[in-house]
């Protein structure tokens, strides 16, 4: 019963914590988001589930506060709340910001996803989230694997020109970690650009026998590659077909997630 009681005191205190009104008006700010072109009163009222005297002290509240513009008879979000966004991802770290997205996917799937930058011969990792299932490559941030051999570091070699990953095979560092390591630098030059053109990487115990991993592209507001995303797994959870139909749409989805972070920056 005393936990039932704490229980009922934790939802009283919620219930009389939360306040109403700028639940309201912060709702009307979703639906406005949604409508580049502006929403009449009416609509706003009936998007909202207010009256129309409602909405209207909400909306009149958020042009006097400079949130939003009245242009005739309909409603639009100022340029003022970009700028609150901006403050606030001009003090964040991109990677402060991904590691909860990695987070959700990782936790969907039970297993660890992270995301990697090109540095010379390596992928380096600059966030993670492990997964609930073990799998015997154990890393953290700052960690290096070879990107000839792992799906980060195809997606991120699938971003060089064709001089640069030409000078990239020439000169790395190649060689045979598992039966199913491709070390041939044609046949690598073949799958890196197969990469490009499909937008994602799957690499078949070719660091470690068991390991298969899946790895897609992040771009920057230019649209070029600047980093990769990717889950690992053992083999014996996921077949590359299971690969491709169940974790590949979380890993997409997550990408934009963040590109859409370094849009704003």
């Amino acid at each position: 019963m005393a936990g039932s009681r704490l229980t009922m005191q934790e939802d009283v205190a919620v219930q009389r914590d939360h306040v109403g009104s700028l639940a309201k008006g912060l709702a009307v700010v979703e639906i406005l988001s949604r409508a580049p072109g502006g929403l009449r009163l009416t609509e706003v009222a009936e998007l909202a589930g207010l009256t129309r005297a409602g909405a209207r002290r909400l909306l009149l509240t958020l042009v006097a506060e400079g949130y939003a513009e009245q242009r005739e008879r309909r409603f639009v979000l100022s340029a003022k709340l970009l700028s609150v966004a901006r403050s606030y991802i001009g003090e964040a770290s991109v990677w402060s910001y991904a590691t909860p997205i990695l987070r959700g996917v990782s936790e969907a799937l039970g297993e660890s996803c992270s995301a990697a930058v090109l540095d010379g011969e390596d992928v380096v990792y600059v966030a993670r989230a492990a997964g609930r299932r073990i799998v015997s490559v154990q890393l953290a941030v700052g960690a290096r694997l070879p990107a000839y051999c792992t799906s980060m570091g195809r997606v991120l070699l699938s971003g060089l020109d064709a001089a640069e990953l030409a000078g990239f095979l020439e000169k790395a560092s190649i060689g045979t970690n598992t039966p199913n390591t491709v070390t041939d630098r044609q046949a690598l030059a073949g799958l890196v650009a197969e990469a490009g053109r499909a937008g994602y990487a799957i690499v078949d115990q070719e660091l470690e026998i068991g390991l298969r991993s899946i790895a897609v592209p992040v771009r920057d507001r230019a649209g070029r590659i600047c980093a990769a995303v990717n889950v690992s797994t053992q083999a014996a959870r996921f077949s590359c077909d299971e690969m491709h139909g169940t974790i590949l749409p979380l890993l997409k989805q997550a990408a934009a997630l963040i590109e859409d972070f370094l849009a704003l920056q």
